[in-house]
């Protein structure tokens, strides 16, 4: 179990990333939804010792992280949103170098090791290859192949199906999801469709706050009669958001279908099943309109 109880962090220019996160995350998949900018990387980077927080405390296990960083990361991998790699380095030859580095000093063990790793994540066909010809989702199938070095029990993946082809999303979202099943796995992502098909528990980062915190099937449930859906033509957009809470648009077939949040049925609208993408956006509205409220009292 990892445990982050109260976790703030202020930069240097006062802005302020994280504001008392508190999150309680068991074994298996869970997935951290949010906005760019919402604090989630200064998250990742702060459980991963990569930063000290300003305040709170992290415990993983019988672990206090903040206390004993490099006792974490013995049993650490991480895949961060931007990782560096010598680019005319074979992936062989790099995934053996960090096994040195993860302290797997044993000829035979090491090769054992990045020969599993490889043919696990599907790399072995082009082991020789320099990474620097990669594609984006052969990339970040190495980025797992490092982070699972040494049978990690904590692993934090940072937005790692961004700009990946559906192929390539599809074949690193079935790694991952075949991963998470014995350790405890961050998927931190703006990507709501990845948290839906992979994460039995999920929470929504805002503003540097957990806005919200679930299972995603009872979150959907609790949008239930609150999202409407209309399809109007594009120029009506406008008028359309200035009476309504539009929390989401999309073109569809020349047309614009939006879903508006209200408590009871609007005229023309019709009821949605909802999704999780509903939950975010509600989510998200909720919390803006929140922090204008917030303003407008301070002002």
């Amino acid at each position: 179990m990892l445990e982050i109880t109260n976790v703030g962090h202020t930069y240097p220019n006062g802005t302020r990333a994280l504001d008392n996160v508190t999150l309680s995350i068991p074994k298996g998949m869970f997935g951290l939804l949010g906005p760019n900018g919402a604090g989630k990387s200064t998250l990742m980077r702060t459980i991963a010792t990569l930063q000290a927080p300003t305040t709170g405390s992290i415990r993983f296990g019988e672990i206090d992280v903040l206390a004993e960083p490099e006792r974490l990361r013995r049993t650490l991998g991480y895949l961060p949103q931007d990782f560096g790699v010598y680019p005319r380095v074979s992936a062989y030859q790099m995934l053996d170098h960090m096994a040195v580095l993860k302290g797997i000093a044993h000829g035979k063990q090491r090769r054992e090791v990045v020969e599993h790793l490889l043919n696990e994540t599907n790399l072995w066909a082009v082991r020789g290859k320099a990474i620097a010809g990669f594609s984006g989702g052969m990339r970040q199938r190495f980025g797992i192949a490092q982070a699972l070095i040494g049978d990690p029990e904590l692993i934090i993946v940072d937005e790692p199906t961004a700009g990946l082809d559906p192929e390539e999303r599809n074949r690193f979202l079935n790694l991952l999801a075949g991963i998470g099943e014995n350790v405890v796995v961050i998927l931190s992502t703006h990507i709501v469709e990845d948290v839906a098909d992979l994460c039995p528990r999920m929470a929504v980062l805002a503003g540097g706050r957990v806005q919200l915190e679930g299972a995603p099937r009872d979150l959907i449930a609790s949008t239930k009669g609150r999202v409407w859906q209309r399809t109007i033509p594009h120029q009506q957009l406008a008028e359309m958001q200035a009476i309504h809470e539009v929390i989401s648009h999309r073109f569809f077939a020349g047309e614009i279908v939006v879903h508006v949040l209200a408590d009871s049925q609007p005229n023309g609208f019709a009821p949605v099943s909802g999704g999780l993408e509903d939950v975010y956006f509600v989510t998200l509205a909720e919390t803006r309109r929140a922090a204008a409220a917030a303003a407008a009292q301070a002002a």
